[in-house]
């Protein structure tokens, strides 16, 4: 198994494939790629359609996918709101690559037997090894693909992201064997010598004290341990110290217990969601997800410290419990809100990843929703960096 990536900066996007693809070659010493992931920034809008008929003139017979995205990731470079393409391409031997364009409507029922899930998709339940998706953010209902795919593969890593860069529905695109979608999804599925690793960096810190959700309705919250929420915010507000209370006005999330006993609540437990907003009136309190009663809750609030402290300590645990040291390539998809808008630099996670993990190629997009599991299940979320990690099964 041998993977290399590359990024390309040339204004003229028959330039930039044709010379990132070049540099591909060469990497993998002239061997023809079994698969290729172009990732192309959004600054190329007016020429998306022809990207597939030109990466497909420099790879002959590739299993090629991809999509948009408001910044792109390769050679473990991290390039926004700039003219780019990232290509990455593996060669993979023993490994069975299954690439599949879904519409929405065809979408099974989450409830459906696995069957219709695996039919769709391709691999069977005890074949696939992983599966790298990629959704319209405007026409895929991503909680619903997520739900049935873990029913139908439930010890399969499933990650990937929403494409980024558009504003309106068909202003993204997506890429799979040649075509060129506007909505939908695209599904890379991963059989044979392959195994998929993933992690994911939530990177907020919590503040106040987990408790229960005593009242609630779909995404409306009207207590925590008997109290409106108005009054616990402003309760945790004043115990802060000042420059949390900057953050608190402007990056304000809620974490939600995973499921799973525990008494005692650690990072890494919590799915973390957006506040929405705050009742003044009633004090009610509405999120970015279904939170029913009963449910443990802590609030958390988002930094360039925190999250850069998570990278790398979820890509610590990744290195101890994966296969990295055998690991050919790694798949980066980040959140449009991370990069130079939250760290202040460019590269920041790729450059903790090259450090932590070693030299490893590493391709990927900037998301408006990254997918990835947590605790056994996938999850959407938002501000976060999901990693992939690709090895071989067999030395």
């Amino acid at each position: 198994m041998r993977w290399a990536s590359t990024v390309d900066t040339n204004e003229n996007l028959a330039d930039s494939i044709n010379d990132a693809a070049a540099r591909l070659f060469q990497m993998l010493g002239g061997i023809q790629p079994d698969l290729v992931l172009a990732f192309v920034g959004n600054a190329h809008a007016a020429h998306y359609e022809i990207l597939p008929e030109l990466v497909g003139r420099e790879f002959d017979s590739t299993v090629l996918v991809g999509c948009c995205g408001s910044g792109v990731i390769g050679g473990g470079r991290e390039i926004e709101q700039a003219p780019a393409v990232a290509l990455t391409a593996a060669v993979l031997p023993g490994v069975r690559l299954t690439a599949r364009h879904v519409e929405p409507a065809d979408l099974p029922l989450v409830y459906a037997p696995r069957s219709a899930w695996m039919r769709m998709l391709g691999p069977s339940s005890h074949d696939a090894r992983g599966f790298v998706l990629l959704c319209d953010p405007f026409t895929v209902d991503s909680e619903h693909l997520l739900q049935g795919l873990d029913r139908a593969y439930p010890d399969v890593v499933k990650l990937g992201g929403l494409a980024s860069g558009g504003n309106t529905a068909g202003s993204t695109v997506l890429y799979a064997n040649g075509q060129t979608y506007r909505r939908g999804l695209v599904s890379l599925g991963f059989e044979g010598n392959v195994t998929l690793d993933a992690s994911v960096s939530q990177g907020c810190r919590p503040i106040g004290e987990p408790a229960f959700v005593t009242a609630a309705h779909d995404n409306l919250i009207r207590e925590i341990d008997g109290r409106p929420p108005r009054d616990v915010l402003a309760s945790i507000y004043d115990h802060l110290p000042a420059a949390d209370r900057d953050l608190f006005a402007t990056s304000l999330f809620i974490g939600v217990a995973l499921p799973g006993e525990r008494t005692v609540y650690g990072p890494g437990d919590f799915l973390i969601r957006n506040v929405l907003g705050l009742d003044p009136q009633s004090g009610v309190l509405g999120v970015g997800a279904r939170v029913p009663e009963r449910a443990v809750i802590q609030f958390h609030l988002r930094d360039a410290a925190a999250s850069a402290r998570d990278v790398e300590q979820s890509l610590t645990l990744l290195r101890r419990t994966s296969m990295q040291p055998h690991a050919a390539g790694a798949l980066l998809f980040s959140c449009v809100g991370r990069g130079v808008g939250l760290y202040g630099q460019t590269d920041h996670d790729s450059n903790v990843c090259r450090r932590i993990l070693g030299e490893l190629p590493l391709g990927g997009v900037f998301c408006s929703g990254e997918i990835g599991p947590v605790h056994a299940a996938t999850y959407v979320h938002g501000y976060t960096s999901v990693f992939g990690l690709f090895s071989p099964r067999t030395l």
